[in-house]
């Protein structure tokens, strides 16, 4: 009977989100059987199922460059296993297994090492997985909700922690009516087309008259929703709390994954069904771009408390991201593919320096927690240097490669005033991470307790430094790929 419906290509495309779930409920039951001590199990089941999924994406993926076709869609045009699709989900495997690699000894400080954290944190992945592979409005919402949702678990996770339990609770609120704002943006876009396919909303909406007042309605409530799953300036004021008061390896996670997931979302949304409405959202992008640039900068200024400090940088860095979107053109949309995937090295990186800060006598959040490090653990000291001028956009470091190409699309596209901006604003990142380095090493040590890393953070740690050193160095085969991703959807 299931036949009738579903092909054996359907399931095969999801694969590997099959293989998480599974391996998500695994966990779930599993550690019903585990006493205190064999929690670490847990991660390490999470780990084996995201290697197993990351292999069943690498063999799709070979098959697919194989077989010469541009995409495999499933599900009856739900689902659609591309370029764009495959390259958003190496991110979301990537930023989960470093997340699990970072959270086992926090959680043990923590006194909440339970197999929930990593079951939630493999239903995110999938429900992230999915927004990159969504081509219907039904699916992307679905899958949008299992991502946010199992984000606000995570968050408030830390039950006898306050900041946890407020920032959780915040999150969802404002989140639940983002969703509905969103959700009206969607109707109007049915109600326009009479379908739920991107590609067929394209279609009917082309045949509308310029200037539409139900479209430019449309686009302002999608564009609502999706600025606050972004986090971008006006929408941006669940994310400080948020990721001072999740768990830091959840802050961490939530940092890259949902963010990246959603910025996905954004890009099938404006660059497919709204792509022929780009003269009604551009200055609407334009004016949110700046907006979050300088709060993000200006107000990172300020902050003592490093997670604090990190969230308006994240808010910042998606005004450089939307700056690409602005251009418009192929530089800019391949520079929002390669900012991103080095963003999720070196963002996590640094919070994987945080993460080791975490004792049982000190939170190790704040700024000035970190004063000598140099002297306590010169190694970590040295690679948060390094996460810290990738993220300002220093070369040889992979944050340069992502804004050199938003800023030559700018150029390119003649934004002139945009790519001064953006660049004044690097000046301004500069200085409120260079307080964490002059901290760092020009601070004497308030105590001589060593920074907690395990070998967990050990590996994260030395892929995130790898990774944010050799892509800079070394970026052509990444400019390959990203070139090749993002250009997909629009071609």
């Amino acid at each position: 009977m299931l036949s009738e419906y579903f092909t054996a290509v359907d399931f095969l495309v999801l694969k590997p989100v099959i293989l998480l779930t599974l391996f998500g409920i695994g966990v779930l039951l599993t550690d019903l059987l585990l006493e205190e001590r064999q929690k670490y199990l847990n991660a390490i089941t999470s780990l084996v199922g995201i290697s197993f999924a990351a292999a069943q994406l690498w063999m799709l993926q070979a098959r697919l460059e194989a077989s010469g076709v541009r995409e495999v869609t499933a599900f009856h045009g739900a689902i659609v296993f591309d370029r764009f699709g495959i390259f958003f989900n190496w991110i979301f495997l990537i930023s989960s297994a470093i997340a699990i690699l970072i959270a086992v000894r926090y959680l043990e400080i923590e006194q909440e090492h339970r197999g929930e954290y990593y079951a939630i944190l493999l239903f995110a992945t999938v429900g992230m997985m999915l927004l990159a592979m969504g081509m219907d409005l039904i699916t992307l919402f679905v899958a949008l909700e299992l991502m946010v949702i199992s984000v606000y678990i995570l968050t408030g996770f830390l039950r006898r922690d306050r900041r946890s339990n407020e920032a959780a609770l915040k999150y969802l609120l404002l989140g639940a009516f983002s969703s509905g704002i969103l959700v009206y943006g969607m109707s109007l876009l049915y109600g326009m087309s009479g379908s739920t396919k991107l590609k067929e909303i394209a279609a009917a909406l082309s045949q509308r008259p310029a200037g539409d007042p139900l479209v430019m309605i449309a686009v302002v409530a999608i564009a609502t929703g999706l600025f606050f799953k972004i986090g971008a300036v006006p929408f941006h004021q669940w994310l400080p709390d948020a990721y001072e008061g999740a768990p830091t390896s959840i802050t961490a996670f939530m940092s890259v994954g949902p963010k990246v997931a959603a910025f996905a979302f954004l890009l099938r949304m404006f660059l497919v069904p709204l792509g022929g409405a780009r003269e009604q959202w551009l200055p609407l992008l334009v004016g949110v771009a700046i907006a979050t640039m300088t709060l993000g900068n200006l107000a990172a200024i300020s902050q003592s408390n490093i997670k604090r400090l990190l969230a308006y940088s994240a808010i910042s860095h998606v005004g450089y991201l939307l700056l690409g979107l602005v251009a418009g053109n192929d530089t800019g949309l391949k520079g929002i593919a390669i900012y991103l995937l080095v963003y999720a090295f070196m963002n996590m990186g640094a919070f994987a320096v945080v993460v080791s800060m975490r004792r049982r006598d000190l939170i190790g959040d704040e700024i000035d927690d970190m004063a000598g490090l140099i002297y306590k653990s010169p190694t970590a000291a040295i690679l948060m240097v390094i996460f810290l001028l990738s993220l300002a956009g220093i070369p040889p470091t992979a944050g340069f490669l992502g804004k050199y190409f938003i800023f030559l699309s700018l150029i390119e596209t003649g934004h002139y005033t945009l790519a001064v901006v953006a660049v004044l604003y690097v000046a301004v990142a500069l200085y409120y991470y260079f307080r964490i380095v002059a901290v760092m090493f020009m601070r004497e040590p308030v105590d001589q307790e060593l920074p907690s890393i395990s070998p967990g953070i050990r590996v994260a740690l030395g892929v995130t430094a790898a990774m944010t050193l050799l892509i800079g160095l070394y970026p052509e085969p990444l400019i390959r790929f990203a070139g090749s991703t993002v250009l997909s959807m629009i071609r």
